[in-house]
């Protein structure tokens, strides 16, 4: 599968319609890549001209803020804002809600100013559009799917209808844990928590959040974030349910339901 670079394509004299910002969990977690094949697969079929960084991109800084190592992140931030300017990038596109929060509302302080736009907004507006025809949605027919919200996407940044509206797309049944949208509970991987071990309590975040998935009845368990699907996938195993409920992301789904071969 051939992914073409900003450096390339500026060697050829072209400029892509969008930057696919992959991140780091999409670029090295083994999960995740499948995620970012799956949404690079979706691109090429549609016929976007997009292109990735690939070596010329360095972590956004989000983990590092979170924890609260400032010089850190704005050393990153900096080189990040530098390359991207100087390919002259307009649009960004990234599978993860923790680089669209930071590109789209903290990177701008630093001279950062992009259009951010999250993967399931980019799917939505391309099924709007009818550039994404979904031929093969028997892939998911009558099946039950929960969407799990992920706190930088949702609370954070408002977004819950995009990610259904693809959903609602498919031929399957979309069912709602008791605590979605603005209530929605966080999966335990956020605010670079992802990187620590847990502060006691009674119970790990991700199992309790897992368990409210499976509670449902549904047989997919939808994410929209990489490090929200880790988390639900541990739930999962630890709930030894991993037969029963598959976890994959809206962007996998989709490829899915666009060529039964995608992986």
């Amino acid at each position: 599968m051939h992914v073409p670079s900003m450096a390339e394509m500026t060697a050829n004299g072209e400029t892509p319609e969008i930057l696919f910002w992959v991140g780091c969990a999409g670029s090295f977690d083994q999960r995740a890549q499948k995620v970012t094949k799956a949404f690079a697969t979706i691109l090429t079929h549609v016929g976007i001209k997009y292109a990735i960084l690939g070596k010329e991109e360095m972590c956004t800084g989000d983990p590092a803020r979170r924890a609260g190592n400032e010089f850190l992140f704005q050393m990153m931030a900096y080189q990040n804002i530098q390359t991207l300017n100087t390919y002259g990038v307009k649009k960004i596109v990234t599978i993860c809600p923790h680089c669209f929060n930071i590109f789209k509302n903290e990177y701008p302080e630093l001279g950062g100013n992009y259009e951010v736009i999250h993967h399931t907004t980019f799917l939505q507006q391309l099924i709007d559009e009818g550039r994404i025809k979904l031929t093969d949605a028997t892939a998911f027919k009558g099946k039950k799917i929960t969407y799990h919200d992920s706190c930088y996407l949702g609370r954070g940044n408002g977004i819950y209808e995009a990610p259904r509206k693809v959903l609602e797309a498919l031929d399957a049944e979309l069912i709602e844990m008791k605590r979605c949208r603005k209530n929605g509970l966080c999966c335990g991987a956020g605010g670079a928590q992802m990187f620590k071990e847990e502060e006691p309590g009674r119970t790990r975040i991700n199992l309790e959040r897992s368990a409210e998935a499976i509670g449902t009845g549904a047989e997919i368990l939808a994410a929209a974030c990489p490090f929200c699907n880790t988390m639900l996938t541990d739930g999962v195993k630890a709930a030894e349910k991993e037969d029963s409920v598959k976890v994959l992301d809206v962007a996998e789904i989709i490829a899915q339901s666009l060529n039964p071969q995608t992986p």
